[in-house]
């Protein structure tokens, strides 16, 4: 388990990063600020690839991204590629932000598991039973 815990970077189209960080901020108080925001708004791929690294620094990292095959999810695949500290999770959803948050002590890759199952497990259809 690393001293440090992980910080996440949501990686998103548009707005959506943003918004989805400003949620999980209005829910959870200053445990938000373990989460960067970034927009592919306005970004070529290389561009978005770099500001992504910058974002990511040398500490143990999940980037949370919005579409696996979308240019935020290749910018992230091709930024983490070769990374043990650098995860990336695909299909983010506001309940799996707020897991993070709150659950970052975590060791990563059980983390990375809990997240996973949490994302999925929030998707559901009234009607339909378990």
């Amino acid at each position: 388990m690393s001293s440090t815990p992980p910080r996440g970077v949501v990686v998103a189209h548009g707005p959506m990063a943003q918004a989805m960080v400003d949620a999980v901020r209005r829910i959870a108080g200053e445990a938000a600020d373990a989460l960067y925001p970034l927009s592919n708004d306005g970004k070529s791929p290389p561009q978005l690839r770099e500001e992504l690294d910058a974002a990511m620094g040398d500490d143990p990292v999940i980037v949370f991204v919005d579409l696996r095959a979308g240019s935020c999810g290749m910018a992230a695949l091709s930024s983490c590629r070769d990374r043990a500290r650098r995860i990336v999770v695909t299909g983010v959803n506001l309940p799996m932000l707020l897991d993070f948050v709150f659950h970052r002590e975590m060791p990563l890759d059980e983390l990375v598991e809990r997240l996973v199952r949490c994302g999925r497990d929030s998707i559901a259809h009234p009607t339909l039973s378990a």
